[in-house]
């Protein structure tokens, strides 16, 4: 599988699947999404764009596979720090923890019950051998950015060394 269209056509039916999964667990199934959760989805989203670049590209493709890994590097990035504010090893730090501030005006509590409240990301819906779907999250998007990493080292044109003599 060394096409140039093929891994770029692959990441994106992965990276689609993925979205489609994370949708169809929120909308089937009725698990709602942390600020975190829906922060884990971009870099699915971004692959399925790069991958579509790679395709209109394909000369380009070994450079946007680079870019994919770096997309799901940093997906694995947010997925640990997930894990990590799901098990309180430390506190989130993109507002996603639940209740009330500590000063409210009786008006601000009452436009406050117009709105849904904020999902805690530090709150696990789900899990999968007692793994939630955030940790999930860092094994396959380490797994795909290596995966992607290896195809771009694969589909990169080999440049001989310059001979010293």
């Amino acid at each position: 599988m060394t096409d140039k269209r093929s891994f770029p056509l692959f990441f994106a039916v992965v990276s689609a699947a993925a979205l489609m999964a994370a949708y169809i667990a929120q909308y089937g199934f009725g698990l709602e999404p942390c600020h975190l959760c829906l922060i884990q989805r971009v870099p699915f989203a971004v692959v399925v764009v790069l991958s579509v670049a790679a395709l209109w590209r394909p000369t380009w493709a070994w450079r946007i596979l680079y870019a994919m890994a770096a997309a799901f590097f940093i997906g694995t990035a947010v997925a640990v720090y997930h894990v990590g504010v799901e098990q309180h090893w430390w506190q989130s730090a993109v507002g996603c923890a639940g209740g009330l501030p500590a000063h409210m005006t009786p008006q601000q509590l009452l436009a406050s019950l117009h709105h849904k409240p904020v999902k805690p990301c530090d709150q696990v819906d789900w899990t999968l051998f007692g793994i939630s779907m955030a940790g999930w999250n860092i094994v396959f998007s380490l797994f795909l950015g290596l995966a992607a990493t290896s195809a771009a080292g694969r589909l990169r044109p080999y440049r001989r060394p310059i001979d010293p003599q």
